[in-house]
């Protein structure tokens, strides 16, 4: 029995596009960009060091951890009691890798939104000279 290449090629599809959904879906939060950012800045750090900048209960950070690890935003690791977080910056990769190629698309609309927007300017100026 061969395995069918299409089948394949719509498998990686849609686990893409799941990974991708979950990625958007961790981002729209503030508190878990804010812990993004923060490990984007240290190596690695403990949950509750994590956790000590808001004003939210341990449970609730846990559970914001739980959506980035879900992600793959995030690695943890455990030494004794300790867990530490580290970024896992290769889903925000391919987040920005997808984003870039709608960014093209925008980027010449935006373009020539700008340059209408000038003219009708300009041609505002003339009238008020």
């Amino acid at each position: 029995m061969t395995a069918d290449p299409s089948r394949r090629i719509l498998c990686y599809v849609v686990n893409y596009n799941e990974r991708l959904d979950r990625v958007f879906a961790a981002l729209v939060d503030p508190t878990r960009r804010a812990i993004l950012a923060r490990l984007e800045r240290e190596d690695g750090a403990s949950i509750s060091a994590l956790a000590q900048p808001f004003a939210i209960k341990l449970p609730a950070v846990m559970k914001h951890l739980d959506v980035l690890d879900d992600a793959g935003l995030i690695t943890r690791s455990k030494l004794g009691r300790t867990v530490t977080i580290r970024l896992r910056p290769e889903p925000m990769r391919e987040a920005m890798d997808w984003l870039r190629r709608y960014e093209r698309f925008w980027a010449k609309r935006l373009d020539r939104l700008a340059a209408y927007a000038e003219s009708k300017e300009a041609e505002a100026r003339k009238k008020r000279q």
